[in-house]
């Protein structure tokens, strides 16, 4: 079984934490994690950029002038698109991006983030974020005694820990992610990745 160095709030060594090797000490799937990441990014697509083609715009009911005779080019409508306030020709029309991806490659793609932030010593796990109550300058002071100020940090938080969360928000380069909301895409957008020792156990469950 796989095990870490863990800090307790003031940055100090508090023991080791067991880590299942199935969720954090597997080979890592990039194929599959560019897959997941990629899917996670097109499904935050609006998809709403709409055009309106000839026949969806209002007017041009009648022939402009008759066909001969004119010594002009005939046209048939003043909604053509090469008239000016005419439709639009191949343009956006309202969509979906969304790419499906199966539950267990997303698994695998989380599995794959977590092994790689292991192996690449970008992984932290924090015995437990002691705030009685919301301190941003507490935990300022525990990224200094971490040694992590000036990275991008993500800092993984219990569903219910409103201390903590109240206490991270307000630092730049930190996004705080409750375990429970966990994936592949703000596992591996950080420089570092800090886990509270008690959601270690909630996403070895998931994931398994």
């Amino acid at each position: 079984m796989a095990t870490i160095d863990m800090k307790d709030g003031a940055g100090k060594a508090a023991g080791k934490a067991e880590l299942a090797p199935t969720v954090f000490d597997i080979e890592p799937n990039m194929h599959v994690m560019h897959q997941v990441v990629r899917a996670q990014r097109a499904s935050w697509r609006q998809g709403t950029a709409n055009t309106r083609t000839r026949g969806m715009v209002r007017g041009g009911g009648r022939k402009p002038w008759r066909q001969k005779g004119t010594g002009r080019a005939r046209q048939g409508t003043i909604r053509a698109p090469q008239w000016r306030g005419g439709g639009t020709v191949f343009g956006p029309h309202t969509r979906g991006y969304e790419l499906k991806v199966n539950r267990k490659e997303v698994k695998l793609a989380m599995r794959s983030a977590l092994s790689a932030k292991l192996a690449d010593n970008e992984l932290v796990v924090v015995k437990g974020f002691e705030f009685d109550e919301p301190s941003t300058k507490k935990a300022v002071a525990l990224i200094k005694a971490l040694e992590l100020e000036g990275k991008r940090i993500t800092v993984v938080i219990g569903n219910e820990d409103i201390e903590a969360y109240l206490s991270f928000r307000n630092i730049p380069e930190v996004n705080i992610l409750p375990v429970g909301d966990i994936n592949t895409y703000e596992l591996i957008d950080n420089k570092v990745l800090v886990i509270a020792e008690p959601c270690l156990k909630y996403i070895e469950e998931v994931l398994a």
